[in-house]
């Protein structure tokens, strides 16, 4: 059964895979020489092995994306030479990009676990491709090796803890606000000529602020208790977005509220209401510099 947690957070580190894979194939196994030879690339790789026993397959192809070697495992050699694997990602991508790549999580013939492939292509003097050189990786040891202090750690499951607690704190001021603001209404019962404007403005204000809070809440416990990451989404500012819209709309009801208020009770204070809208337009300006700048470097990062 694959995991999905585990997927987000491979995503998350994989700049970091990438480049120690990158690392230890290029510093194993020679490039570039005027024939490079198979039973050096070989016995490089059987020697990353020993170094790393988690790692779970290593295989060469040729130019042509077809294996010419066993593949060796973590505890056997498995003999499958003439193996076509031109249509692999793993094979394509390194002779396309002409360097290191780390595919993304696919089901392993040998375990039918999420694996990742780094492959690593290998050219002679003259920079003409000869060989692909693959190694196997288990999606759950790349986590272990990316995250040593996860949430396997005591300090990983207090994060949770705590976490849970402050969800739990919020989640409780948000049923609070809305159980009020229903109750400021409910009290006329469907006697609704009664029913005055201020308690509708109320009301309003407080589930209002009662949804941006349990927005708040969901995205807290999803990501730092249940590790739901997500860090391609094109919505990863969403909550944010939606917190300040939440408390922008709740100003600006309090501020129109106002101006009613004392433009029939007390006209001399009608500029603390003209004030508070000021404040209002500030924070919508400072929520659209917030828009513009994070699409700006997602662009960048694009």
């Amino acid at each position: 059964m694959f995991n999905i947690n585990e997927i987000a957070q491979f995503e998350a580190v994989r700049p970091q895979v990438r480049a120690y894979m990158c690392l230890l194939l290029s510093r194993s196994i020679p490039n570039y020489l005027p024939d490079p030879k198979i039973t050096v690339i070989m016995d490089a790789l059987k020697h990353i092995k020993k170094e790393n026993i988690n790692f779970e397959a290593f295989y060469i192809l040729d130019k042509s994306g077809v294996q010419i070697s066993d593949t060796l495992t973590k505890t056997k050699q498995i003999i499958n030479q003439g193996t076509n694997q031109s249509s692999r990602a793993y094979y394509y991508k390194a002779v396309r990009t002409k360097k290191c790549v780390i595919t993304n999580p696919y089901p392993s013939t040998l375990t039918n676990e999420l694996t990742v492939t780094a492959s690593y292509p290998i050219y002679d003097e003259k920079k003409r491709l000869r060989y692909v050189v693959c190694i196997d990786i288990a999606l759950k040891e790349i986590i272990k090796f990316a995250h040593p202090t996860g949430l396997d750690t005591v300090f990983g499951y207090s994060n949770k803890v705590i976490y849970t607690l402050f969800s739990a704190a919020l989640a409780f001021v948000s049923f609070l606000l809305f159980f009020h603001g229903i109750k400021s209404i409910s009290t006329y019962g469907f006697s609704i000529e009664k029913l005055e404007i201020k308690q509708m403005f109320e009301s309003t204000i407080l589930i209002t602020l009662s949804l941006a809070i349990f927005d708040l809440v969901k995205t807290i416990f999803e990501e730092e208790v249940l590790g739901h990451h997500d860090p391609k989404s094109r919505d990863i500012h969403r909550t944010m977005i939606k917190f300040l819209g939440s408390i922008i709309i709740a100003l600006s009801i309090e501020a129109l509220m106002l101006v009613f208020k004392f433009a029939l009770i007390g006209p001399e204070k009608i500029i603390f209401a003209v004030l508070l809208l000021a404040g209002v337009t500030m924070l919508l300006f400072g929520l659209s510099f917030y828009l513009k700048s994070t699409d700006a470097r997602r662009n960048r990062e694009e």
